[in-house]
């Protein structure tokens, strides 16, 4: 990730309701690595926590993914739908229906071609490799696209 796109996860973490677990998980990340309490971290502002936690290097699996849907859902809707509909997926807003099925192969490459010429590469790319790190048997045609390259 970016250094912005870092920032914006973290804002969206601290903005999220439900993600109450997550919030003590990094508070608890933060304060470990400045030698604070975690009831230090908990009680700064927002925007000082989100700030610190861009600078966490190593936060688990569960954080991570964490991070990167409350970006997406907060960031990155209109791109999410964008693809989405180029897949012909069934969705809310960008958040695929339970019943919607897998994407047609076919249809990945170009779908993946089409947000790359509207959205800047390094959100396409984020966004791909996210959704390949969630279910790299649904979305494994992914993986050798130009887009998902991250730079």
């Amino acid at each position: 990730m970016t250094g912005e796109q870092r920032l914006r996860a973290a804002r969206a973490l601290w903005n999220d309701a439900d993600a109450r677990a997550e919030q003590i998980q990094a508070a608890g990340v933060i304060a470990q690595q400045l030698k604070f309490r975690p009831k230090t971290v908990a009680g700064l502002d927002k925007g000082k926590q989100a700030r610190y936690l861009t600078n966490v290097v190593n936060v688990s699996d569960e954080l991570a993914a964490k991070l990167l849907i409350v970006y997406h859902l907060a960031e990155q809707r209109p791109m999410m739908s964008a693809f989405l509909d180029a897949l012909g997926i069934a969705h809310e807003a960008g958040l695929i229906n339970d019943d919607a099925g897998s994407p047609d192969p076919a249809r990945v490459a170009g779908a993946a071609a089409a947000i790359a010429t509207s959205y800047p590469a390094e959100d396409v790319a984020l966004y791909l490799n996210t959704l390949l790190w969630q279910d790299p048997e649904t979305w494994g045609g992914l993986a050798d696209l130009p887009e998902s390259q991250l730079a």
